[in-house]
C-alpha cells in the first residue's frame, strides 16, 4: 500500500488534555484576577468547560465559527451567571496561557520526526483558529516540523465535515487512500477521516473510548505506535 501522508489532530493527540485543563484553569484565574473578584477559579473553570463543551458539540460538522468567538461566548454566559466581566483582552490571555502551559505527549516529537524520516508528509488537521495553532506550535517549538496545517477557520467547517480533511489532502497532493489520520475523538476524527476514504488511528491511552472503537481502523495507547502501524502499511 502506498502510504504518503500522516495527519494529526492537536488537542488530546499531540498535546495532553491534562495540560489543556491546566491552561484553561489558568485562563480563568487570570480573567477573575483582572475582574477583581474572589470567586473560586476551579468552580468557574468547571462551569466554563461545561458551557464550552456544549457549544462545540452543537457545532460539530457545521460551518466553522472562530474558536475565539465560541470561547468568548462560553465565558460570557458563565460570567453572567457568576457576576463578573469578560476582559476585552480575553483572547490574548488565552493565547498567552496556551503558550505557557500546553504540554506535548512525551513521544510526540520523536513520532513526528520518525514519520518524516520515512519520507512522509506530516500535517495537522484541527478545529482551530489560525493564530491559535500557529502561536501554540511555535511556543512548543514544533511549528517547523509540519509540512501543512489545516484549520477549521481555513476550511470553513468543523470536523467531522469532509472539507477540512479534503483540504489537507489537496495541500499534501495525496489521495485519501494514501493517508492516515490520528486523533483522540472517535466521532469527529475517525468518522471524519473514514468519510473521505482515509484510514484512522485513535489515540486512547487509558482505553476509555472502547464503545466507539468500531469507528476507527487502529487503536493505540501511545503516539509511537503510529510509526509501526505506518511502517506495516507501507510494506503491504
Amino acid at each position: 500500500m502506498k502510504m504518503r501522508a500522516v495527519f494529526f489532530d492537536f488537542v488530546g493527540t499531540l498535546i495532553t488534555k491534562e495540560g489543556e485543563n491546566e491552561t484553561h484553569l489558568n485562563i480563568i484565574r487570570e480573567v477573575l484576577k483582572r475582574s477583581g473578584t474572589d470567586l473560586n477559579p476551579e468552580e468557574v473553570w468547571e462551569a466554563y468547560e461545561e458551557e464550552s463543551s456544549r457549544l462545540f458539540a452543537e457545532l460539530a460538522g457545521k460551518e466553522a465559527r472562530k474558536i475565539r468567538d465560541v470561547d468568548t461566548e462560553a465565558l460570557r454566559r458563565v460570567a453572567e451567571r457568576y457576576g463578573f466581566s469578560v476582559p476585552e483582552e480575553f483572547w490574548g490571555i488565552s493565547l498567552e496561557m496556551h503558550a505557557k502551559y500546553g504540554k506535548l505527549f512525551p513521544d510526540a516529537v520523536d513520532t513526528i520526526k520518525a514519520l518524516k524520516e520515512l519520507g512522509l508528509h506530516v500535517g495537522i488537521i484541527t478545529d482551530s483558529d489560525d493564530d491559535y495553532i500557529e502561536s501554540h506550535l511555535k511556543a512548543l517549538g514544533i511549528y517547523e516540523l509540519f509540512d501543512s496545517i489545516t484549520t477549521s477557520e481555513e476550511a470553513g467547517y468543523f470536523k467531522p465535515h469532509p472539507r477540512p480533511f479534503q483540504l489537507a489532502l489537496e495541500k499534501a497532493g495525496v489521495k485519501a487512500k494514501e493517508a492516515i489520520y490520528v486523533g483522540d475523538n472517535p466521532a469527529k476524527d475517525c468518522v471524519g477521516a473514514r468519510n473521505v476514504g482515509m484510514m484512522s488511528v485513535l489515540l486512547d491511552p487509558a482505553g476509555q473510548k472502547r464503545e466507539l472503537w468500531g469507528n476507527c481502523d487502529f487503536i493505540v495507547s501511545s503516539l509511537s505506535d503510529v510509526v509501526e502501524i505506518v511502517k506495516g502499511l507501507m510494506e503491504k
